[in-house]
C-alpha cells in the first residue's frame, strides 16, 4: 500500500466537464493499487511542469480508495496551474501529486454539521456531505453559484434524496440576494458545527455570522491570501541541519530567498493557504500571515509557512 503524504503518481483517468469553466479529473494509481487513504476536507498537491505545485480539494467520497476526484476552475489570473490543467492535461497523462493533507478536517460526531460553499468551493464540502450522509450524521448544505451554469456538482446536489438538505441559489436568480449568513448560523440546531470555502465576500460575512460561536465549531477555508506576504525582509534565516545562514533582502519572502540561494523546499499556493510549506520553528518570532494555522498556534510559534510569513526577530533557525 502506498503510504499516506507521500509523492506519488497518478494516471488522469478521465477528464469531464463540471460546467464554465471547471473540470472534472479523476485520478487514480497507475498498477490500480488503492491510494493512501484521506478524510473529508482533504486536498492534494499536483506537481505541474516548471516547477509549479498546486493544491486541489478532494471531492469524492473518503470511502473510495480507488481514485481521488479533483475539480480545477480556469482563473483568468492563472499563474500557470490551472491553466495548465485544463490546456495540457489529458486522459492517461502521468502525474506525480503529494497528499493528502487535510487543514480543513470534519468533525465527524458534531450534532449537526452546517456547510456553505460558494462557487468551486463546494469540493471540499460535497466530500464532507458524502461522508456525513454514509455515517447518517445530521447536516445541511447551503450552496452559492452565480448560476446554474456556472455551478459544478449541480446534479449530484439536485439529487432528489437530499431535497431537504441541499439549498442552492444563485446571482443571477430573480431574488438574486446574497445568502443571508445569519440567518443561517442563528437558526442552526445547538451544538452545531459550521464550514466554509468561498470567495472573500463569502468568507468575510461567514467570519462575521459566526463570531459569537466558540472558534472549535468554526471551520473555514479560503481561496487566496487576506493579506500581503511578508517580504519586509531585515533579518537572517540559519538553517538548522546545514548551519548556513541566509539573509532575508527587503521585497522577498523566506522561500524567494531560500530558493534563489539554491535551497529545495516545497511549496504549493505561495499565498499561505495549502499548508505544503509548513516548517518547524526552532527559535525567533514569526511574522505569520497564513490562513492555515490557528490564532493558538500562531501564538506558540512553533511552526510557519514560510512563502508568505516573515520574521519578528532578527534571526529565525528553521528546521531545515
Amino acid at each position: 500500500m502506498m503510504t499516506q503524504d507521500a509523492t506519488l503518481q497518478a494516471r488522469i483517468r478521465s477528464v469531464s466537464y463540471a460546467c464554465e469553466d471547471v473540470l472534472l479529473f479523476d485520478l487514480r494509481a497507475p498498477d490500480g493499487r488503492p491510494l493512501p487513504p484521506f478524510t473529508a476536507g482533504a486536498h492534494v498537491d499536483v506537481q505541474l511542469p516548471g516547477g509549479l505545485n498546486r493544491s486541489y480539494s478532494l471531492l469524492n467520497d473518503p470511502v473510495e480508495r480507488h481514485r481521488y476526484v479533483i475539480g480545477v476552475k480556469r482563473e483568468a489570473s492563472s499563474r500557470g496551474g490551472s491553466a495548465w490543467m485544463h490546456d495540457s492535461a489529458r486522459a492517461g497523462l502521468l502525474i506525480d501529486i503529494a497528499g493528502p493533507r487535510n487543514h480543513f478536517g470534519l468533525v465527524e460526531q458534531a450534532p449537526h454539521s452546517v456547510l456553505i460553499a460558494g462557487g468551486i468551493g463546494i469540493t471540499p464540502l460535497w466530500s464532507m456531505a458524502q461522508r456525513l450522509q454514509a455515517l447518517q450524521r445530521p447536516w445541511t448544505l447551503h450552496y452559492r453559484a452565480r448560476s446554474r451554469s456556472h455551478a459544478p456538482l449541480l446534479e449530484e446536489l439536485s439529487q432528489n434524496a437530499l431535497a431537504d438538505r441541499v439549498h442552492l441559489s444563485f446571482s443571477d436568480a430573480s431574488d438574486g440576494a446574497r445568502l443571508d449568513l445569519a440567518s443561517i448560523v442563528g437558526q442552526a440546531p445547538p451544538g452545531a458545527h459550521f464550514y466554509c470555502c468561498g470567495p472573500q465576500p463569502m468568507i468575510e460575512g461567514f467570519e462575521a455570522a459566526t463570531r459569537a460561536i466558540e472558534p472549535e465549531r468554526v471551520h473555514l477555508e479560503h481561496f487566496g491570501a487576506k493579506e500581503a506576504p511578508a517580504t519586509e525582509g531585515g533579518f537572517a534565516v540559519r538553517l538548522a541541519k546545514s548551519g548556513r545562514v541566509i539573509e532575508i533582502a527587503p521585497g522577498q519572502t523566506i522561500l524567494d530567498s531560500l530558493r534563489s540561494c539554491g535551497v529545495a523546499v516545497a511549496s504549493s499556493c505561495q499565498q499561505g493557504v495549502c499548508g505544503l510549506c509548513e516548517t518547524r520553528v526552532i527559535s525567533g518570532t514569526p511574522d505569520h500571515r497564513d490562513l492555515v494555522l490557528s490564532d493558538e498556534e500562531k501564538a506558540a510559534g512553533q511552526t510557519m509557512m514560510i512563502c508568505c510569513s516573515g520574521s519578528r526577530s532578527g534571526e529565525l533557525v528553521l528546521d531545515i
